[in-house]
């Protein structure tokens, strides 16, 4: 079982824990039946992400054998056959189709548009995975676009429209790690001298650049979404400081990055930090706050 788990990823859902965005920054997340939306949002989104992961490992068998990480996933290893593996690809899109059809009958959810979001999704990454994620800087765009859907998923899923600095946040944010990864990449690849094409077309100075810029739009796309008229009359002008936490965040990724040359992905410095854990359980919780208030007051 351990195996099949691994080569669906099910520890990269955290990842499609993105459609709540919408329902959380709503004001909304105490309402059962949103929560349930996003919460089928989540796993046809992780059904869907899971089939695209098994498709990309089977057509990097070869290079991943040669890896020093991934030469132990399953499809590299040889812990499950190639025919097995598309065998799930095949169960994992009946899955989410079965899981549409669900969504429009029971759950009354508007499943043209969050159906197409779906089907993109899926055609976009196939597209990723066997072209574009060696074209340098389409690559990061498509892999924070697939946030951005993400988001949007979850807006169409419980009818919650969504903020275009929202949309905006979700992007750079994204950029932000996928820079972040493709710059750890380059430095390894200066220490053991191996290098893939991938890589083609990124530097160091050119991800230092770029993830700086990358981060400062983030933080003032956030700052932006929290004095919105609209988002300030949700949760009140205290909301504004909550940017505190934002620009903490940030500043110490790019410590970790730029100082300590941390070349680990920047989900497993997020994992690992104990200094950014705390400042988003502190944003979240704060966030919680200002949502309850309105509930109590209301």
């Amino acid at each position: 079982m351990t195996k099949y788990l691994k080569l669906i990823r099910i520890e990269q859902w955290v990842k499609n824990l993105f459609v709540f965005l919408p329902l959380f920054f709503s004001g909304n997340i105490f309402e059962t039946d949103l929560f349930l939306k996003s919460l089928y949002a989540f796993a046809v989104f992780s059904l869907t992400a899971s089939s695209i992961y098994i498709l990309n490992d089977y057509t990097d068998i070869e290079a991943d054998k040669k890896h020093p990480e991934k030469k132990y996933r399953p499809l590299a290893s040889g812990a499950i056959a190639k025919h097995n593996a598309l065998f799930i690809v095949g169960f994992l899109i009946l899955a989410v189709t079965g899981l549409l059809f669900f969504g429009a009958f029971f759950l009354k959810i508007n499943i043209w548009k969050f159906g197409v979001i779906i089907i993109f999704y899926f055609l976009m990454n196939l597209a990723y995975t066997s072209r574009l994620k060696h074209v340098a800087i389409i690559d990061v765009t498509i892999v924070s676009m697939g946030f951005v859907l993400r988001v949007l998923a979850g807006g169409y899923a419980t009818g919650i429209p969504i903020s275009q600095w929202a949309i905006l946040l979700t992007f750079v944010l994204a950029l932000v790690l996928a820079l972040g990864k493709r710059r750890g990449e380059l430095i390894n690849a200066q220490i053991s001298g191996k290098t893939r094409r991938a890589l083609d077309g990124y530097n160091v100075q050119f991800a230092d650049i770029a993830l700086s810029i990358s981060v400062t739009l983030a933080i003032v796309s956030y700052l932006m979404f929290t004095v919105t008229p609209e988002v300030q009359e949700r949760f009140g002008i205290r909301i504004f400081y909550t940017v505190i936490f934002v620009v903490f965040a940030f500043l110490r990724y790019l410590q970790q990055t730029l100082v300590y040359n941390r070349t680990e992905s920047p989900t497993k410095i997020v994992y690992r930090d104990r200094y950014i854990q705390i400042t988003i359980v502190l944003w979240a919780v704060s966030f919680m706050l200002l949502i309850y208030h309105k509930y109590l007051m209301g």
